[in-house]
């Protein structure tokens, strides 16, 4: 008998046993997830290697980077930042731009979701509250979000938040009782919160671009400045506080911020051109920004934002030492974007895609030349949308004329600098059927590499597309107990998602995005 219970007892010793172990094990207590805009796997390496001393080198030298990193889909800051906190892509976040169209929306002023549905979806600095003086009030005005019909049938703002169609990290973190936060460029990043609304205790948006009002990015040095103050958010929270240095819930499980400074410095064609930014008076004033050459030799506005950034990045390695949580502090240092292109010789700017389909003589006589222009004619409402930067999205109003609208652009792809149109089959094998999921766009187009889809004379690069330019993007992933190494098979940022909760002692799986896409973790970390 007292055999059968020591038997019985050993069972359920070891049924614990394997319960507890069934979970990764814990290897952190903290992370820190950094996106420096616009950073290329290439800058990381040109920079460490000039800059022995720098806080990018002192990250490599306890780290892996992985230095053939590529963003998981078309490179615009939401999809970029989404890949990073869900795992995904828009096949289960289901954002594309953050200024894009969804078939089953209205328009903000539409406050009874009457008629067709089918508009824009705009979150960018617009749907910011402004004050008289056209200052941003770092907060969301719902009266400038676009409306849907909730799960109650009521016709309601629709958040960022709203948007997204799968969890993040934050959600996951904090629903095993951890602390989260995030800095990012616009209150539009309410985003990260995720579809509970909840999932950032500390979210601070100090807005970049006000509207009508001073816009950082015409200089690298408002710019800059604009990034500090979500610097000192990170150190305030490394120290246990709220952002803004007020009582906090403690030191962040997982928290972080994104850096503006070398995406602006790769893409101004001349700093502060406008003479705006009054803090902008020194020698960069005038200058040109990018790089001088196809190698990635920063100019010298360039050089100043990548030096900025990395003096940032040794303060918070610095605090993390100060509070004596460096140790047991993962550093994660990337993008969500990179930009294109890198090389000036390449750069070509032809104007608007929409206007240039205009501009072709059969525009207003062929169907799917009409059908196109039926779509960037709309303002708002059930009539489709094109998006364009370094890519081009389009929204038909009749789904229908998806196959003759994307012949009409094949048949004209060398004066539209087309270099590849994606749309059905070939469309569904990387993203949803547009034809059944609401966001999807009809057609995608690639351009040839370094157009850009404007007449702007402010900007020599810019994201948003697939090139490798706007893709490649810098990884490194450090802590002291780390061996030094670089990792050149390829891997995507969508990884750096279940990466964190791995080491965390999380299950990966908690991310909807990493079940559905199948997101492995990042090669070297679990061993």
């Amino acid at each position: 008998m007292i055999q059968k219970k020591l038997a019985i007892c050993l069972l359920l010793l070891t049924s614990v046993v394997a319960v507890a172990n069934d979970g990764p094990e814990k290897k952190f207590s903290h992370v820190l997830l950094i996106s420096v805009d616009g950073l290329h796997a290439l800058d990381v390496a040109n920079f460490v290697d000039s800059h022995q001393g720098s806080a990018l080198a002192q990250l490599t030298l306890h780290g892996i980077t992985y230095s053939n990193a590529r963003t998981p889909a078309n490179s615009d800051s939401f999809p970029g930042l989404l890949a990073l906190v869900t795992g995904g892509s828009p096949i289960t976040h289901g954002l594309f731009y953050d200024v894009s169209y969804d078939r089953t929306i209205f328009d903000p002023t539409n406050t009874a979701c009457s008629g067709s549905p089918g508009n824009n979806m705009v979150f960018d600095e617009s749907i910011d509250l402004y004050n008289a003086a056209n200052v941003s009030q770092n907060v969301i005005d719902p009266s400038k979000l676009p409306r849907r019909l909730d799960s109650r049938g009521r016709c309601a703002p629709m958040f960022p938040h709203d948007a997204i169609r799968t969890n993040t990290i934050f959600e996951v973190v904090k629903g095993v009782g951890g602390v989260t936060a995030w800095a990012d460029k616009h209150p539009a990043y309410d985003l990260v919160n995720g579809p509970s609304g909840k999932g950032v205790d500390d979210l601070y948006t100090p807005e970049i671009t006000n509207v009508g009002g001073l816009d950082n990015t015409v200089s690298v040095v408002c710019t800059a400045e604009n990034d500090e103050k979500k610097v000192k958010a990170i150190l305030n929270e490394i120290h246990g506080l709220r952002h803004d240095g007020t009582r906090g819930l403690g030191i962040p499980t997982v928290f972080g911020m994104n850096f503006q400074a070398v995406s602006v410095g790769q893409k101004l064609a001349k700093d502060n051109s406008d003479g705006s930014c009054t803090d902008d008076t020194g020698s960069l004033n005038g200058q040109p920004g990018g790089y001088k050459d196809g190698a990635g030799t920063p100019t010298d506005v360039l050089a100043y934002a990548l030096q900025k950034t990395d003096e940032a990045l040794g303060d918070m390695i610095q605090a993390l030492k100060s509070q004596g949580i460096y140790e047991s502090t993962l550093f994660i240092v990337t993008a969500k974007h990179g930009q294109s292109p890198i090389n000036p010789g390449k750069v070509n700017k032809p104007g608007h895609f929409a206007d240039l389909v205009a501009g072709l003589k059969d525009s207003t006589t062929n169907p799917g030349g009409i059908a196109i222009g039926v779509a960037a004619a709309c303002s708002t409402g059930s009539c489709g949308f094109v998006q364009d930067d370094d890519i081009a999205l389009i929204w038909l109003k009749d789904q229908s004329q998806t196959p003759e609208a994307a012949a009409y652009l094949n048949e004209n792809a060398g004066a539209l600098f087309i270099d590849e149109v994606l749309s059905g089959d070939e469309l569904k094998l990387k993203f949803n059927d547009a034809t059944t999921d609401s966001r999807t766009p009809d057609i995608l187009v690639q351009p040839v590499y370094g157009t850009i889809y404007t007449t702007s004379g402010k900007k020599n690069a810019e994201h948003g597309g697939f090139s490798f330019g706007d893709t490649n993007v810098g990884l490194i992933v450090s802590n002291p107990d780390i061996h030094a190494r670089v990792v050149k098979t390829p891997v995507t940022t969508s990884q750096v998602a279940p990466t964190i909760l791995e080491l965390l002692g999380i299950d990966p799986n908690a991310l909807k995005s990493v079940r559905v896409e199948l997101t492995p973790v990042l090669p070297g970390l679990t061993q």
